[in-house]
């Protein structure tokens, strides 16, 4: 069973959140919602750190080298010499390494927001409850263990 906490009042909120956790209940029976973001929320919960960076690096370095490969594959299989130039030549494609990067790499991070943020999700938006702008702390209740009887 779960109980749920109302606090009208931001410091008032955050006090009764440090006061749960230094009683010793557990980060993971915790669930917070604020009706806008708190930095001190994740300082007292201690969250992870996020994984979008990654995402962001990964479609970056994704772009880069696909931007490039395309470049120089493309210019062998239609070689052009003009000017005794060589058919790849690396600075012009790099630019297009560039512009691949920024384009894949901005992809790849509103892709990882939406999976992290496990949107679209249609229940999230429309739910039973309104808190308005209030501040509550759910405290879910560990599953007690099995007893075995004698």
């Amino acid at each position: 069973m779960a109980r749920q906490l109302f606090f009208d009042d931001q410091q008032t909120f955050l006090q009764q959140l440090e006061q749960l956790l230094k009683d010793g209940t557990p980060r993971e029976q915790l669930d917070v919602r604020t009706p806008y973001h708190l930095s001190e929320v994740e300082t007292l919960l201690a969250q992870p750190p996020s994984k979008l960076p990654l995402f962001a690096l990964g479609g970056a370095l994704a772009g880069f080298g696909g931007g490039f490969l395309l470049a120089a594959l493309t210019s062998l299989d239609w070689p052009i010499s003009t000017g005794g130039k060589p058919v790849v030549a690396v600075p012009p494609f790099l630019l297009i390494g560039y512009l691949m990067t920024i384009l894949i790499g901005s992809l790849a991070s509103f892709a990882g927001f939406l999976l992290l943020a496990r949107l679209p999700r249609i229940e999230a938006l429309v739910e039973e409850q309104d808190f308005d702008s209030r501040f509550i702390i759910t405290i879910t209740d560990e599953v007690a263990p099995c007893t075995t009887l004698n």
